[in-house]
């Protein structure tokens, strides 16, 4: 099926913001992490930014390649915000396309292509500079649609509980109920 956007997304431009502060890709709190920055795009789409730094690198003064698969699966799953579904990366293909130098903002840009069930399809492409610079990466994805349960009964419980306890992510948690 076409992927249709979900009502209540975040309007095109508007930021996404983290969807959870100790997160490895979007989350402030990580002080190497990615800190990627995702903002609404047009129907089931979106683009997102970060910077290359030197804790990103792997060959000297060069982004590591899981780093960029990092950030392909954080764009990608950020999609699913404008569904309005949680869901967790099931398959995740890489195609490493150019070297991309420390100091780099890799602009990302990224849609979801079908929905099936509980799978959703999505694509992403890495771009050196901005929109029009090169390609540096690209990724196709499939997310499998779960409950919150799944992420209940397999986290660590201390992490949970903080999570649960902090109203960014209560009021996070919310935008995704659904009226029986």
């Amino acid at each position: 099926m076409a992927p249709v956007r979900h009502p209540d997304a975040p309007a095109p431009g508007e930021l996404l913001g983290a969807h959870y502060d100790q997160c490895f890709g979007c989350g402030g709190a990580q002080p190497h992490g990615l800190h990627l920055e995702a903002r609404a795009g047009e129907g089931v789409s979106l683009t997102a930014e970060f910077t290359v730094r030197s804790a990103h690198q792997g060959a000297p003064g060069l982004a590591h390649g899981g780093v960029l698969a990092t950030a392909l699966d954080e764009t990608l799953g950020s999609l699913n915000w404008l569904l309005r579904t949680i869901a967790v990366t099931g398959r995740l293909e890489t195609d490493f396309v150019r070297p991309v130098p420390v100091g780099t903002v890799l602009h990302l840009e990224a849609e979801v292509t079908a929905v099936a069930g509980r799978k959703i399809y999505s694509r992403a492409t890495g771009r050196i500079g901005g929109p029009e610079g090169p390609v540096a990466v690209r990724a196709g994805a499939v997310f499998v649609e779960v409950k919150v349960d799944h992420f209940v009964d397999n986290g660590r419980p201390q992490e949970i509980r903080a999570a649960m306890e902090d109203p960014d992510q209560v009021r996070r948690a919310r935008a995704f109920e659904v009226n029986p």
